[in-house]
């Protein structure tokens, strides 16, 4: 009887010792989490500020999964990377920041969104994320009437150190919810999506560059007054006046050559390194485009997202094409990895050249033709003789709605005509050309 119990006593210390050796494995090994498939409500915190975004993830695990951030209509796509067994790493496309999160015990994210640039690596927002939850700012059941409604175009004056220019904010509001886009010469906001709630509103996108918000008070007149966020930077004032006929300046007149000049003349290195010029034999005779922009620049972005595939499609009747990046790093290496991205993402088959750092005031010394540079990007289109014929500030995008049809009809009827002058004679021909004569003679 004591061999029997023994033997028992036995099997069961062997079987918890089993049960704990599989379990302290497993504490070693601990499972992979992911992010759960589905609508996500994620909230950056800037400074006191909370900008609410929303994201959609679909897929198991990285391998297949698709993060898309979801702004009123717009939606930006991303590839997800898993790092350790319960984070993640998004990359923003070709811009150098990074979402990287880590999926809790919860089930909820938390992180931040952080600069890649070298040397600017401190810069970050920290950032939560609850699942299931597809509201913007307020909680379905809990909103407010609003006192107003803001469908319309608003004339913006912001309040900055800086003197920037005003700004338009077209917007369209149904019930509570809010939607638009605010231009300025530089370009666009994108997207944005908020909500009005009594006498306060509330705009934010996000779309892989920095969060912006928007947000502010309906006066009693009428006029509205708040506070633009930038994400990692400043905030500023602004105030807002209802105007249908307000505009920004005409942006084919902020940039011009200056007198005496018609052409424009740089040379620059390709992503390999070879020096690239206009006076190049490969743009001789041809319409080319030239195209001043950053890897860093959404409005640069969207600006390549019209001209690469304008570009593949008409390459065939005598145009070329230049993209001239300045970037957040004065380093060809640096620029061939920026750039590089840009090229393969929006398959880029024109040369992009290296300009140097992302500097106003550099371009301008770097491009001493030009009165001045304004905004990236920067449009100059240079006809068959070499003749800059037309400089456009900024990028206007498809949510602009008429401005960027105006935009893209002016763009296409301008390189129509170019297209259809008379390729100036070369020496070479003009030679060859008076040979024929003399031989008929």
């Amino acid at each position: 009887m004591k061999t029997l119990n023994l033997i028992t006593s036995f099997k069961c210390l062997t079987a918890g010792l089993l049960l704990a050796g599989t379990v302290h494995a497993a504490d070693k090994n601990p499972p992979v989490k992911f992010i759960k498939e589905g609508v996500w409500r994620g909230v950056f915190t800037v400074a006191e500020t909370k900008v609410p975004f929303n994201f959609e993830l679909k897929g198991k695990d990285a391998e297949h999964a698709v993060f898309t951030l979801l702004n009123g209509t717009r939606r930006d796509n991303f590839h997800v990377k898993q790092v350790g067994k319960d984070s993640v790493f998004i990359k923003m496309n070709t811009y150098d920041a990074a979402l990287v999160a880590k999926v809790e015990e919860d089930g909820t994210l938390s992180g931040e969104y952080r600069s890649l640039v070298p040397g600017f690596r401190g810069n970050s927002l920290p950032f939560t994320a609850e699942y299931g939850k597809s509201y913007r700012f307020v909680e379905p059941g809990k909103d407010v009437a609003p006192v107003a409604n803001l469908t319309g175009k608003w004339e913006l004056k912001v309040y900055s150190k800086d003197q920037v220019p005003n700004k338009i904010a077209v917007l369209k509001q149904t019930g509570n919810k809010l939607t638009g886009v605010i231009m300025q010469v530089t370009g666009d906001s994108r997207e944005l999506e908020g909500t009005v709630q009594g006498d306060e509103f509330e705009l934010s996108g996000f779309t892989g560059p920095s969060p912006k918000i928007y947000k502010g008070k309906i006066n009693p007149d009428g006029t509205l007054s708040g506070e633009i966020g930038q994400g990692i930077y400043d905030n500023t004032k602004f105030d807002a006046v209802k105007d249908d006929k307000a505009e920004l300046p005409d942006p084919y007149k902020l940039t011009y050559l200056k007198e005496g000049y018609k052409k424009l003349d740089f040379t620059f290195p390709d992503l390999t390194g070879k020096p690239v010029s206009l006076s190049d034999a490969k743009y001789k005779g041809k319409v080319t485009i030239i195209e001043i922009v950053g890897t860093w620049c959404p409005n640069c972005t969207d600006q390549t997202v019209f001209l690469s595939p304008w570009f593949n499609k008409n390459h065939n009747r005598g145009v070329e094409a230049i993209a001239i990046g300045f970037e957040q790093k004065d380093s060809l290496k640096y620029a061939q990895y920026t750039l590089g991205k840009l090229k393969d993402k929006y398959d880029i088959k024109y040369d992009i050249l290296f300009g140097g750092l992302a500097d106003k005031k550099l371009v301008s010394q770097k491009l001493p033709a030009l009165n001045k540079f304004v905004a990236f990007p920067t449009t100059i289109i240079i006809d068959r003789k070499g003749d800059v014929r037309e400089i456009y500030t900024g990028y206007t995008g498809t949510v602009t709605g008429k401005y960027y049809q105006d935009y893209e009809k002016k763009f296409n009827k301008l390189l129509d005509e170019l297209i259809a002058e008379p390729a100036p004679a070369t020496e070479a021909n003009a030679v060859e050309s008076n040979n024929e004569t003399l031989k008929g003679k």
